[in-house]
Order: structure tokens, then sequence, then C-alpha cells
């Protein structure tokens, strides 16, 4: 099951940045695809936590919201993969517009790590710390990967 949430998750992510760099994917597809991959990924979260029903009860309201705001720190990736991606294809990228693009990307890397602390302390009153650092070694694991794979897709600046 894992290997194949990882390959949708892997297929997710190039559909994401390979976009920005070619053809466009339709919003119809793009939408299907994020709704399949939501749903494989609480598949491989629920087959790995090993929840007892009252902490799968305080936990999936939290997976939930954590979810929620991540699509907001995704979003603001896949903005900063699209302004890269313009200045990219029109020709060179000049240092300011590198120091602009640079600065996103870093300022979404320190919300990702600020909301995994955030939802880690949250669960952590839900959950023995155990299944808490085994569900942020699952996302840490799943973001890996899709990051992994738009490095792949996302030429270098120059």
């Amino acid at each position: 099951m894992i290997s194949k949430l990882m390959c949708c998750v892997a297929f997710g992510a190039m559909m994401v940045a390979a976009p920005a760099f070619a053809e466009p994917v339709s919003d119809t597809n793009m939408e299907i695809l994020k709704e399949k991959l939501k749903a494989d990924k609480k598949l491989l979260v629920a087959g790995n936590m090993d929840l007892t029903d009252a902490e799968a009860k305080q936990f999936w309201p939290v997976y939930d919201s954590y979810q929620n705001e991540l699509e907001g720190i995704n979003k603001q990736l896949g903005q900063t993969i699209k302004e890269y991606a313009e200045a990219f294809n029109a020709g060179t990228i000049s240092n300011d517009t590198a120091n602009k693009l640079l600065n996103e990307a870093l300022t979404v890397e320190e919300q990702e790590v600020k909301l995994k602390r955030s939802y880690a302390e949250k669960l952590g009153k839900v959950l023995p710390t155990t299944k808490v650092a085994r569900y942020i070694q699952l996302e840490t694991k799943i973001r890996s990967l899709i990051k992994f794979e738009m490095a792949q897709q996302i030429p270098l600046v120059y």
C-alpha cells in the first residue's frame, strides 16, 4: 500500500511542477487527482497509525485540520513555482527576482516546520508521543517524496 501511495504522490508532485514548465493540465483533472491523493494519503496514515477507537475519534479531526492548513502552504508553494516558471520561461532570471523567489521558498519551508510543531503539540494532547512521532514521520516521508519529485522537474536558476 505504501508503494502505491508513493507512486500516486510522486505522480501528483510531477503534475504540480511539470505544468509550470510545460503544457497546463486541465483544472478538472487536477481536482480529481488532488482528491484521489488525499484519499490515498488518508488510507496510508490510517494503515500505519494503529489507533484505538478512542484515539481515532480524537486524531482524525486534528488530521483534517492539519491537512487544511497544509493545503494553504501547498498553494503558496504552487504560486512560488508558478512565478519561478514564468521567470524561467521568460529568459535569464534577475538577482531581484531570484531573491524574491528564494525568500518565498524559504518562507514556505519555515511555515511547514511551524505547522508541524504546532500540530505535534496538539496531537500530543490526544495521542501517546510515539504515535505523534509516527504521524509526523509519515507526513515528513510523504512531503520528502513530493519535494524530491518536484526537484527533479524544476530546473536550476541561471
